[in-house]
């Protein structure tokens, strides 16, 4: 494959043997660009395209965390793995509640840090038939909603059913009837339909399903 083709990987890592290294690593999978400071790699990751991110935890310029959320507080949604020498279960916990996707601890397996590289860019290749719900993208072959921060939250059969139906009409407000019509069994109790809004606000949240006073139900904003 002709390197213009590869997936674009930013690897934000200030050691000027390791880098190169790992870039070596990730060659044949991965057209890899190196930044050597946090705040490079906050420009680079801001104005560029790029399918993954690998960031450094101990940076010049800016923490490999703080480079993440920074990322993440303006949108960005890149999947970011960060590799790191410090890898204690408080570390570990930082980096995911900044926003990472995932947490690896020096030194590494150059084999498992492809397969985690591998595990993140799935969750957010692009899929035919994709759902607006809010900031989230519900995709029913899958049953799944993704939000833009990599959090992916999976739902029954019946779930995924109704919140496309909801997803696939979003102008459209339902009543119960026409729910139970389109969704489940004619004999059933129109407490079902309760039952299954107070499921998705449960898992997405309290919007992703709006209440409309004396008339049904519609796609909320899902945030």
């Amino acid at each position: 494959m002709d390197m213009e083709e590869l997936p674009r990987l930013l690897l934000v890592e200030d050691d000027p043997v390791l880098g190169p290294l790992i870039a070596e690593l990730l060659a044949q999978e991965y057209h890899v660009h190196i930044a050597a400071d946090g705040q490079r790699g906050l420009h680079l990751a801001l104005t560029g395209h790029w399918d993954a991110m690998v960031v450094d935890r101990g940076l010049p310029g800016m923490d490999g965390i703080d480079l993440v959320a920074a990322l993440r507080s303006k949108g960005v949604g890149t999947p970011a793995i960060i590799l790191t020498a410090r890898g204690s279960t408080v570390e570990k916990i930082a980096g995911l509640d900044a926003g990472a996707n995932d947490y690896m601890s020096k030194p590494f397996d150059a084999g498992e840090l492809r397969a985690r590289l591998r595990a993140v860019t799935r969750s957010f290749a692009p899929s035919t038939g994709q759902l607006a719900v809010g900031d989230w993208l519900f995709d029913p072959a899958t049953r799944s909603l993704r939000s833009s921060y990599g959090e992916v939250v999976g739902l029954s059969g019946k779930e995924s059913d109704f919140l496309a139906l909801l997803a696939g009409n979003p102008d459209k407000v339902f009543t119960r009837q026409e729910l139970l019509a389109e969704l489940f069994h004619p004999d059933d109790s129109q407490s079902v339909i309760d039952t299954y809004v107070h499921y998705l606000r449960k898992k997405v949240s309290k919007s992703a399903v709006r209440t409309v006073h004396g008339l049904g139900y519609q796609i909320g904003e899902g945030t």
